[in-house]
């Protein structure tokens, strides 16, 4: 059964939809001293929430330790044993 309004599966519209995202970027260090430090804050809040979700969705024990390179201390774990280990 065909529906008006359904392009074919090798149309260059469905093509083109299908591209659309966030392009690649250089895994490079970044130079400037600010947006280094926005992207920190930003992949580390992504990386924090993942880790929780791998707890959370696996059942899985979970420990994650973070150093700044200012030398602050983020940590995640989802029971009491990662206090046993620091």
């Amino acid at each position: 059964m065909s529906f008006p309004n359904e392009s074919m599966p090798d149309s260059p519209q469905r093509n083109s939809a299908m591209k659309i995202g966030r392009g690649k970027i250089e895994i490079k260090r970044i130079e400037n001293t600010t947006n280094r430090q926005v992207t920190f804050c930003k992949r580390r809040n992504g990386l924090l929430k993942k880790a929780y979700e791998l707890s959370v969705l696996c059942d899985a024990e979970v420990a994650l330790i973070v150093f700044s390179t200012r030398g602050r201390l983020y940590e995640y774990a989802n029971n009491r044993s990662f206090e046993e280990v620091s």
